[in-house]
């Protein structure tokens, strides 16, 4: 089957695919609609060339997760979704590396971005097999 194809009896869940990709489809959009805020963000964890960063990572996210929830090209899709968790989490959730009150939240959000990673990473293995 050609990579770009969908088959409903080989392709993952139909909700799961919603579930993941719609919420990443949302993640995506809400930092494209605050990209200052998000750029400014990025620049205050020291991330290099944020303005140029942070918008490419939403655009690995949006198009991971539109890709995901329609199973076209499934690996680049879960691949750049891996992506996109592996560059951000240590940047952008250091809790090793933040005051007291700051580091329950960090490392939260940390954990949420490992089990997200966790996921793409279980739908990229899922394309490789098909």
């Amino acid at each position: 089957m050609a990579e770009t194809e969908v088959d409903d009896t080989t392709a993952p869940s139909l909700l799961g695919r919603l579930l993941f990709g719609g919420g990443l489809i949302v993640l995506a959009v809400r930092n494209l609609t605050d990209l200052n805020g998000r750029i400014a963000y990025a620049n205050a964890k020291g991330v290099p060339k944020a303005d140029t960063l942070v918008p490419a990572a939403s655009g690995l996210l949006l198009g991971g997760g539109l890709g995901i929830t329609a199973w076209k090209r499934p690996k680049l899709s879960a691949g750049s979704v891996a992506a996109f968790f592996i560059g951000v989490t240590p940047l952008m959730h250091d809790f090793w590396a933040v005051d007291d009150d700051q580091r329950d939240d960090e490392l939260t959000a940390f954990l949420q971005n490992l089990a997200l990673l966790g996921a793409a990473l279980a739908f990229l293995q899922r394309a490789r097999d098909e």
